[in-house]
């Protein structure tokens, strides 16, 4: 995919006070007047969309970041869900975006779409959550028992190369060039960007009070893991419905629990 990829359209470093964040962000169909942006899950980089690009630059402008951590190309690191959202909303708005039509995020990404729609900076008509991960309600200790368990499953699938995963996986649909892909993205990940990456999607900060915003939030499982997704369909419903509401206010905002349709994207 990277080899017939069209131009970078930016790299974007910040510096402030804080480490530097880079984001390289590929773009196509630009000639096209609506917008999606496309963010990846961990553990991939932003070829993970190679297969849905084809289709989707002939009706839409892509965005597409690789984000840091996953960026194959710098030695970036991870820092939290918080984070990147806010961050990526920022070098999109002084490129002179102030909305886009959908924001897609899966797993990880879904994460960062959230937190993007709660942030209020770069609008969107639509917020989609593949299977998004919804922060945890539960006790702060147990928590911290839930990131080390992923986090050692993660190490173990660094520390043991390519042949542990192939193993790991061995009964399973990857293919050979899938599972070499998940051990590249395995060495160019640090430890850190691991710990941050499961400790921040399932522990990311979100805001107390109702979420007001112009937009829907769609969020899309597949049919076989709708039981698996009641945690984080009822963590949705619950925050859009939860908090303070001043009599004569309306939500902006609705919450779609739907199963995966390939062409979902192109009916919004």
């Amino acid at each position: 995919m990277k080899e017939n990829a069209q131009p970078v359209l930016w790299n974007s470093s910040q510096h402030a006070e804080r480490e530097k964040i880079s984001m390289r962000i590929y773009e196509y169909g630009r000639e096209n007047p609506e917008c999606i942006l496309l963010i990846h899950p961990s553990l991939v980089t932003w070829d993970y969309f190679e297969n849905v690009i084809p289709f989707l630059e002939k009706h839409y402008h892509l965005l597409i970041p690789a984000l840091p951590g996953y960026n194959l190309e710098d030695g970036s690191g991870f820092s939290s869900v918080e984070r990147v959202a806010s961050e990526l909303a920022d070098e999109l708005l002084r490129k002179g975006m102030q909305e886009v039509k959908a924001m897609y995020g899966c797993s990880m990404g879904g994460s960062i779409v959230l937190r993007m729609a709660a942030d209020g900076k770069l609008k969107a008509q639509h917020y989609v959550m593949d299977g998004g991960i919804t922060p945890y309600q539960l006790p702060w200790i147990l928590t911290r028992f839930i990131a080390l368990r992923d986090f050692g499953m993660m190490a173990l699938g660094k520390l043991g190369g390519e042949k542990l995963i192939v193993k790991a996986f061995s009964s399973t649909q990857y293919s050979e060039e899938d599972l070499k892909y998940v051990a590249r993205i395995f060495r160019h990940c640090t430890y850190k960007t691991l710990w941050n990456t499961f400790d921040s999607c399932n522990n990311y900060k979100m805001p107390k009070d109702v979420l007001r915003f112009s937009g829907k939030i769609h969020y899309w499982y597949a049919e076989k893991e709708r039981k698996a997704r009641d945690w984080d369909l009822k963590y949705m419903k619950k925050f859009l419905v939860c908090g303070k509401r001043t009599q004569g206010q309306r939500l902006g905002s609705e919450v779609y629990d739907e199963v995966c349709s390939g062409h979902r994207i192109q009916k919004l």
